[in-house]
């Protein structure tokens, strides 16, 4: 596999394997002498209507998770009104496990998610934007504060509007802490937070693009998103389509680089850029040089624990946002794949992703409440060998039964519970029926 040409990480000197010593985080001065806001300057020479359009045709699918077209959500945007402030909201919570690729974005090029920023500010008209970070990235707050002063003092931020007066158009742009929540990974929940309050995911609709934070019209997009923004502009959508894979389905493609963060069983585990389509397989030997000790490949999760797990028959898939279709999987998520070897206990995986599932509902959904408890204690029984055939069988079913698929929960925390389970039971269901007892039926009670 030949490897893609660096794009969103050109500025990152020690990328993936960072020596902390060597860390360097790019300032203002070294972003502009290496091309950095040239892209901001091109857009501000085009009307909005222009940038979103280039946006929308370039089919830059969204990088949180979901993978929906960034271009397409700003056109939902409300017309403006002259009632208030509309926000951009960028989501840099990455709390989903093994996904670390977000964070090294920040560590290393802030200023390249700003210029994204700034440039989606002009294409939607929206005059403020709120950098939302997780609680435990306590670095890369103080990393972000440090780069919005510098953009301020620069004249991309602040009253004066975009680049100095260029256009008249201001853009405000802060950092706001979470608390910790997986839950305000959900765009809404994530709202909720900024606001002041419990980060509880909303009822949708109305959905954000029309009544979002503070009532008002918002666009919430992660960091790798707005960080592919200027690329787009500067380079054009012919050579962002030049990169990735068409649809196998005659469905949307699945265009660009991705950063891909594999953990686990590799030799060489770290955060790698990749053009989407790329196999498993080929991102494991190719850039993460084998699996480590020469042991063999059993599984993976694909892209975050809640998008479920690929089987060991299942190496060589293809790396993009169609993988859910193939592979029985919720979908690519983050694409940060967590690798496991022949050595793995799939039972004791199973167990510990419920118990993460369990301890970060919110709680507002009665089947995601109850319905996390009840999983973990039948995994926690299964691994324990105390469990019967017939828990395996009301796992499933518990698991099958919550979920925005259901038409139960108002988030997808449920569901991310839900594909993890269900995906690590039916493809390793030998391994699970190893550790249980058959179920024993009364006499009486048997069919005669």
């Amino acid at each position: 596999m030949k490897l893609v040409e660096p794009i969103l990480t050109q500025r990152i000197p020690c990328f993936p394997h960072a020596d902390p010593k060597d860390r360097h985080i790019v300032s203002y001065d070294e972003f502009t002498k290496t091309g950095g806001y040239e892209a901001l300057e091109k857009a501000l020479d085009l009307e909005p209507a222009q940038v979103l359009a280039t946006v929308k045709d370039a089919v830059l699918r969204g990088r949180g998770g979901a993978g929906f077209p960034a271009g397409l959500k700003w056109s939902f945007l409300a017309p403006e009104d002259g009632k208030g402030s509309r926000y951009l909201c960028i989501n840099c919570d990455e709390a989903e496990p093994g996904t670390f690729k977000d964070r090294l974005l920040v560590d290393f090029d802030p200023h390249l998610i700003l210029e994204g920023i700034a440039i989606a500010c002009w294409a939607c008209k929206l005059d403020v934007a709120y950098f939302f970070i997780r609680g435990e990235y306590h670095h890369q707050a103080r990393v972000m504060e440090r780069a919005i002063q510098e953009a301020y003092a620069a004249g991309i931020f602040g009253k004066q509007g975009l680049m100095r007066g260029k256009q008249k158009f201001a853009v405000e742009c802060y950092v706001h802490r979470g608390a910790g929540a997986y839950i305000c990974g959900e765009e809404t929940g994530l709202l909720e937070a900024i606001e002041g309050k419990r980060g509880w995911p909303r009822v949708k609709p109305p959905f954000p693009a029309v009544k979002g934070l503070f009532g008002r019209p918002t666009i919430v997009n992660n960091v790798e998103t707005l960080a592919a923004v200027p690329s787009i502009i500067a380079r054009g959508v012919a050579w962002w389509k030049s990169i990735g894979v068409e649809s196998s389905f005659g469905g949307m493609a699945s265009y660009g680089p991705k950063l891909m963060g594999v953990s686990g069983h590799v030799n060489r585990p770290g955060c790698f850029e990749a053009p989407l389509g790329i196999s498993l397989r080929a991102l494991v030997n190719d850039y993460c040089g084998g699996m480590r000790d020469g042991k063999k490949f059993k599984g993976a999760i694909a892209g975050g624990v809640s998008m479920g797990v690929l089987g060991t028959d299942q190496f060589d898939a293809a790396m993009d946002f169609e993988i859910g279709r193939r592979c029985d999987v919720l979908g690519l998520g983050t694409a940060c794949p967590t690798i496991f070897d022949e050595d793995t206990d799939m039972v004791a995986i199973a167990r510990n992703c419920a118990r993460f599932f369990m301890n970060e509902s919110c709680g507002q959904c009665t089947p995601c409440r109850e319905g996390a408890g009840w999983i973990y204690k039948l995994l926690t029984r299964i691994e324990r060998g105390d469990a019967t055939t017939r828990d395996l069988d009301v796992l499933v079913e518990v698991a099958s039964s919550m979920g925005l698929s259901e038409g139960t929960t108002i988030c997808g925390l449920a569901d991310g519970n839900n594909w993890a389970v269900r995906t690590l039971v039916n493809k390793f269901r030998p391994e699970f029926e190893r550790r249980v007892k058959p179920h024993f039926v009364p006499v009486h009670l048997v069919a005669r």
